[in-house]
């Protein structure tokens, strides 16, 4: 009684085994582990994440600048020379020098911001040793405080203080959607092969369905039940079937290829698309994605960026045309002596002043035209921008309804493909039992092929407007939390 069943288990289980050799020589992959993949290893995000790590550094820098500096500096110095020298009485004769300075000096200096000068504090020593008298000494200066300052200039660090977080800001943010777009386009590669799997999978059903036809339709032929013409037009359909196999094999190769450049794949076995019929079903409002887009994108930054960048090349612009001054002061201490001990006693005072001015009197109206064109500049980049942010907010209302609209597409595709996978399997069955005609069998079976494509484009085009309005918006509608770049990959 259980011979059965076990002949049964003994006709499946070669199957079954052949089943499971054939999935460990290929990698499955889903829609959710190709975008896994592509925002780790992909070459958009690599090349991203080095654009955010080299903003990062240069940020760094930045907010260095502001912060004070201290260096230490020493030009030692030796001299075996005849050398003109300057006597007492004005007259000068040349002397044989052989002598060695050294010195050593340290340095805090201090931006600015508010004025745009910088604030010195330096301290140092000097050593002169003269070879052919044995002689030597020290000069000593205990404390310098020097400030450097153009007056009516440029103020460099007033517009860094406003430019250069703007520009952090905006490299955080294009990488974050830098990682939606690469998940975008690793949807788009994986769809593609998924589309490429199917049309050969269709194919090889059809050429096969074609063939049985084929032979059960020469069987009726010979028997004279159907006509010669009908015959002639199921084998065109085999040789029509074979020629789609062929060609879609192909087409999955290179689009295989493609999606395994682009993720990274280094393992030759074949990628299998699994296709996950579950997706983020979300509801967005219009407004709510255009308040998420004004805060979170990467537009925005760019945009007030460029405008004041445009402002800031006015005022340099306005500064080199006109009256400019430069101010130099500095008050310290110092003192010569016999050794270090003496050069440090009872130190003398000194002050340096210098003021250098540049009036331009004659330019032939070049610095008025360069704050002209720098004017016309400004004004065209805010018209750009008043451009771009009109044009920016129209695109991210335009996907949202598409995003919102493809749910419903995708509803009625599922449906449909569902409807005429049901029909054709149908119709083959009443061909078989010579209860319909080739043209019904043929059009059941563009029917479902149709069908099933369009499911594949109406999902992956879901897909791509999911992760496009994810990169407009840098929101996460299904989690209901922003998305932001990782301000610490620098580290990696």
């Amino acid at each position: 009684m259980y011979q059965k069943p076990l002949v049964i288990l003994a006709l499946l289980l070669p199957l079954a085994t052949a089943a499971r050799e054939e999935e460990e020589k290929s990698i499955p992959l889903t829609p959710g582990k190709a975008v896994e993949m592509a925002r780790e290893q992909s070459p958009d995000v690599l090349y991203a994440r080095h654009a955010f790590r080299s903003a990062y550094w240069n940020y760094s820098y930045y907010k260095a600048s502001r912060l004070p500096s201290l260096s230490i500096a020493s030009t030692p110095k030796f001299n075996h020379a005849i050398n003109p020298v300057t006597l007492p009485d004005g007259t000068a004769r040349y002397v044989a020098q052989n002598q060695l300075t050294t010195d050593v000096s340290l340095s805090l200096d201090q931006n600015i911001p508010f004025t745009g000068g910088t604030l010195s504090l330096q301290t140092g020593v000097q050593r002169m040793d003269m070879f052919d008298g044995g002689e030597y000494s020290y000069k000593t200066t205990p404390l310098v405080v020097s400030y450097t300052q153009s007056l009516a200039g440029y103020n460099r660090f007033k517009w860094d203080r406003r430019v250069e977080p703007l520009r952090f800001e905006e490299a955080r943010r294009d990488f974050a959607e830098a990682l939606e777009l690469a998940s975008a386009r690793a949807i788009a590669l994986f769809f593609n092969l998924a589309r490429a799997q199917t049309n050969l999978d269709i194919a090889r059903v059809n050429h096969a369905n074609a063939d049985t036809l084929h032979a059960f339709a020469r069987g009726r032929y010979d028997i004279g039940t159907i006509t010669e013409n009908e015959i002639l037009q199921l084998e065109m359909n085999m040789l029509t079937e074979e020629s789609n196999r062929l060609s879609a094999a192909l087409t999955v190769d290179d689009c295989m290829e493609e999606l395994r450049a682009f993720l990274g794949i280094n393992d030759a076995r074949p990628i299998v698309a699994v296709i996950d019929d579950k997706i983020p079903l979300v509801f967005v409002p219009v407004d709510e994605a255009l308040a998420r887009a004004a805060g979170n994108s990467a537009e925005i930054p760019y945009m007030k960026r460029r405008e004041i960048e445009s402002e800031s090349n006015v005022a340099s612009a306005r500064a080199g045309s006109r009256f400019r001054a430069d101010l130099y002061l500095q008050f310290g201490l110092a003192k010569t002596g016999r050794d270090l001990d003496e050069a440090y006693r009872h130190p003398l005072g000194q002050q340096y002043a210098e003021i250098g001015i540049r009036l331009p009197l004659l330019d032939w109206g070049r610095g008025r035209g360069q704050v002209q064109v720098a004017r016309s500049n400004r004004e065209m980049v805010r018209a750009r921008v008043s451009q771009d942010r009109v044009a920016f907010e129209m695109n991210v209302i335009k996907t949202v309804k598409q995003f919102n609209l493809q749910a419903n597409q995708l509803r009625v595709a599922a449906k449909a493909n569902e409807t005429a996978a049901r029909r054709g399997e149908v119709a083959r069955k009443l061909y078989l039992l010579g209860k319909s005609n080739i043209l019904d069998l043929n059009a059941s079976i563009t029917e479902k092929d149709a069908a099933r494509r369009n499911y594949l484009s109406t999902l992956a085009n879901y897909w791509s407007l999911y992760y496009t309005l994810r990169s407009l918006t840098l929101f996460d509608f299904e989690r209901e939390m922003p998305l932001a770049g990782d301000e610490n990959l620098f580290t990696r």
